[in-house]
């Protein structure tokens, strides 16, 4: 059999169909190579005994422990019985249940003083701990034969415990990986030999065998060490060739002209631009000088200036010629860039009109809802060329939108767009343009080196001059009433000191809602549903609540998504001027709403949002000279997970430090994940947050390799491993990011 195709083989030709069955559905292990990729999670050292005080509740488990005592009891009359064992392990007590004619087995075989490994999901019944019906092996058979098969498997060793589900226990999982351990031998090694032994890393076939198998705790640490390293420098290696390719793509490049769009701007500008924002300019315009396409990454905190450098760029661009687009994810958001790059362009933004420059422009908008002739005009200012700004929604990417030569596309908020979006807005361009891409969510550079690392980054990470500080507090609605009550007069405090607030609900709260509710109420009760937990709180209900309560006689308005987009403009356009007091929204305010004089943002049931969310949200508020106010209001329990998470967002201005712990606490499954790649993340033994020095020394050395041999001629192996670990679907998501 030659080297590949042992990997290839499917498992249905070891295990036989039921067993290859219940992996490929519940583990999405479909041959060799993948089972030999399927980690232990954890290892358990015979004789040693798994703390039975720390079992996490609703949770799939695998305990090695001793049988304190067995008993049957009858019930119904005699006619049921059942069979209760009480396991021990030194920390804690954990009883198992068997029912019916499942008791037999185990009545025999679970007596007093024996040790075994039982697996199951643990529940709770009559406040205690329990397994209902587990699946078990023996550890220490009294039976001679059993005795020496037992001893033989488990003896001396360290007893991989695999990542299981309830078809298939970690055990089962463990014999399927001996059946097909021999095919480790026909592993291909990705890595070039004088990186492996400069790093003098182990053999890519006894690591399999010594993360499988091992003999010693040394062994499982080589074999960690080597894998880890084979995911980070495969992926980087996809992703340095992707750069690669990149390079060599056509572009036009735009140098800025002295005289022209750019320096009359600057020259208006009634303040200095940051340090930080000189310096990723200059970034930007180096790569905008260049003759392929830029694809750059520019990460900074929420009211960094990144609009700011932006559409400097874009007005460079104008000026060597090009036009410039800016993809915005909602319509308010692409209202709102359009509103304040006209304002603060000035006459600037008038190119052509009675009163504008004549080294202006046109800065037209492009949404879903214009009116037809808004919408022919703004369509034949772009074709014309006309218009050298265009800002848009979605709208901007339909196949009637011609430019006349598109030279830069800025996205907004990134991971808003799908893969299909930015490609077709980059292939407007006669040739591919340069490509912006920014987001406020700040991300570690880990992740910024994996998810984003087809694109080079840059950080904005000075707020501007002007900027005020923003205090955060949890409000524990449910444990102190009185603390809401506090809430709301400080709301009314700021509004009395002359300034607005947000107000923010997760829900809209209005019929079509309600009745897709229900609708997804009825289909899916899911098992982690609390049928105790009410719904959380609407926009709709807590607007009425307020202008009949804690804010009566305030201005309070409301806005949400489903509301009409001429609706819309009109409540933002009224809480911009001042008219209005508050306003009680859902998350369409999240990104780019610029009201420096809302100071205070009340967020309802906080805990119902991320920890990026949140940070998002109250960027809202200090946006200008006043101080900001964000109160997070929870009825979570104070010992919860997600009042820790409140806490942390309130302890913290820090994005950076926000979004490591909201890495933390998701795993990087959400991150590379399955959502935006729709295969399964590569990543089975690196951890993003872990593993830094790991990925950015495989960075280097994937770049140093790529760089010498674009084409990995050289290195068929790594070619190899490369085109299964990027079939077209994986390698489309890594282009996109």
């Amino acid at each position: 059999m030659d080297r590949v195709s042992s990997f290839d083989e499917p498992l249905k030709k070891l295990l036989g169909g039921a067993t290859a069955k219940v992996m490929a559905e519940h583990l999405d292990l479909h041959t060799v190579g993948d089972l030999l990729h399927h980690y232990p999670r954890r290892y358990e050292e015979r004789g040693k005994l798994t703390a039975l005080a720390d079992l996490p509740l609703d949770e799939h488990v695998t305990v090695v422990a001793q049988v304190a005592d067995a008993r049957i009891l009858m019930f119904n009359n005699g006619r049921g019985k059942r069979l209760e064992v009480t396991l021990t392990d030194g920390s804690g007590r954990l009883q198992l249940v068997f029912f019916g004619h499942g008791v037999h087995k185990p009545h025999k075989e679970l007596l007093p003083g024996r040790q075994a490994m039982f697996a199951g999901k643990v529940s709770v019944f009559n406040r205690k701990m329990q397994l209902a019906h587990p699946t078990y092996q023996l550890l220490d058979a009294s039976d001679a034969d059993e005795a020496t098969e037992a001893v033989d498997a488990f003896a001396g060793r360290l007893l991989p415990i695999y990542p299981a589900c309830k078809q298939l226990d970690s055990w089962r999982i463990a014999k399927a990986v001996d059946a097909v351990l021999p095919s480790a031998q026909d592993a291909v090694d990705p890595l070039p030999a004088s990186l492996r032994e400069g790093r003098g890393f182990t053999p890519l076939p006894e690591a399999l065998l010594k993360v499988h198998r091992p003999q010693t705790k040394a062994d499982i640490e080589d074999a960690r060490a080597r894998l880890k390293w084979d995911e980070a420098f495969v992926l980087q290696v996809a992703l340095a060739r992707r750069r690669y390719a990149d390079t060599q793509l056509p572009a036009v490049a735009r140098r800025p002209v002295a005289d022209g769009l750019l320096d009359a701007f600057d020259a208006k500008l009634p303040f200095t631009l940051t340090e930080g924002q000189e310096k990723v300019s200059k970034e930007i315009f180096d790569d905008l000088a260049t003759e392929h396409p830029m694809h750059r990454l520019l990460q900074g905190e929420v009211g960094s200036g990144k609009t700011m450098v932006a559409l400097r760029a874009m007005l460079a661009v104008v000026d060597a010629g090009g036009q410039a687009a800016m993809l915005a994810p909602t319509e308010v958001l692409a209202q709102q860039h359009h509103r304040s790059i006209t304002e603060m362009m000035g006459e600037l933004a008038e190119g052509g009109m009675l009163g504008g420059s004549d080294r202006g422009t046109k800065v037209v908008l492009l949404t879903g809802s214009m009116g037809m002739a808004a919408r022919r005009q703004a369509l034949l200012d772009l074709v014309t060329g006309e218009a050298g700004i265009v800002i848009g929604t979605h709208a901007l990417i339909e196949d009637k939108v011609q430019f006349h030569d598109l030279g830069l596309v800025v996205v907004d908020e990134q991971h808003r767009f799908g893969v299909e979006q930015r490609d077709a807005l980059r292939s407007k361009g006669k040739q591919p343009p340069h490509l912006l891409v920014m987001t406020a969510t700040p991300i570690p550079r880990t992740v910024a080196m994996t998810v984003f690392g087809d694109l080079e980054t840059s950080v904005l990470d000075q707020l501007p001059a002007g900027r005020s500080p923003i205090a955060s507090h949890v409000v524990p609605a449910k444990d102190k009433p009185h603390f809401l009550a506090r809430a709301w007069e400080r709301v009314r405090e700021e509004v009395e000191n002359g300034h607005q607030a947000y107000v923010v609900c997760p829900r809209i709260g209005d019929d079509a809602e309600e009745a897709e509710g229900k609708k997804g109420r009825a289909k899916k009760k899911t098992a982690e549903e609390d049928p105790e937990k009410r719904p959380p709180l609407a926009v709709l209900e807590i607007a009425d609540e307020l202008r009949k309560g804690a804010l009566a006689g305030l201005s309070v308005e409301v806005l949400h998504g489903r509301m009409h987009p001429d609706e819309k403009d009109d409540v933002m356009r009224r809480f911009a001027a001042g008219d209005v007091d508050v306003l009680v929204a859902t998350t369409v305010i999240e990104v780019g709403v610029n009201v420096p004089n809302a100071t205070a943002m009340v967020i309802m049931d906080a805990d119902r949002f991320g920890v990026s969310q949140l940070h998002q949200l109250r960027g809202r508020v200090g946006r200008g000279s006043a101080p900001g106010l964000c109160l997070l209001v929870s009825e979570a329990h104070e010992a919860s997970p997600a009042r820790a998470r409140l806490s942390a967002v309130a302890a913290t201005l820090d994005g950076f430090e926000l979004s490591r712990i909201d890495l933390e606490q998701r795993r990087e499954g959400d991150v590379l994940g399955q959502a935006q790649s729709g295969v399964r993340s590569s990543l089975r033994m690196l951890t993003v947050i872990d593993d830094e020095e790991v990925i950015a020394a495989a960075r280097e050395e994937a770049v140093a390799t790529v760089a010498a041999d674009p084409e990995l001629e050289c290195l068929p192996e790594l070619r190899t491993v490369l085109a299964a670990l990027l079939d077209k679907e994986r390698e489309e998501y890594l282009d996109k990011g």
